[in-house]
């Protein structure tokens, strides 16, 4: 009795080190479907998200209306491409102007729907 206790302690040692490393490629393979969802659904509209707001900060010109990061809107009065900013005309009735970094800058917006909601 003894001699097959020792064969199926054999056996289940045999099976469970088969299971391990057949585990381990269907462990790697799983991390690398897991890698390839994260990609396609995290990674790549961000960056597709950069390479479009990147593009239109390069078309931004003179007297734009713009929209920053803060939500403070105004018409670019100054384009400072060697120090990255712009400045912005945010009250025509006292001029009042203020310098801001290019990135702040999140979307240009068409003067016509600015004079249609004031």
């Amino acid at each position: 009795m003894p001699y097959f206790l020792l064969q199926a302690g054999e056996v289940a040692t045999e099976a469970t080190e088969q299971a391990a490393t057949g585990g381990g490629m269907s462990m790697l393979l799983m991390f690398g479907l897991m890698f390839v969802v994260l990609y396609f659904f995290m990674i790549r509209p961000q960056q597709k998200k950069q390479k479009e707001h990147q593009q239109m900060l390069a078309g931004i010109k003179m007297h734009d209306v713009v929209m920053t990061s803060s939500g403070i809107v105004g018409k670019i009065v100054a384009l400072k491409n060697d120090k990255g900013t712009v400045v912005l005309r945010v009250d025509d009735a006292t001029g009042t102007k203020i310098e801001f970094q290019k990135q702040a800058v999140v979307s240009v917006m068409n003067e016509s729907n600015e004079e249609e909601t004031a």
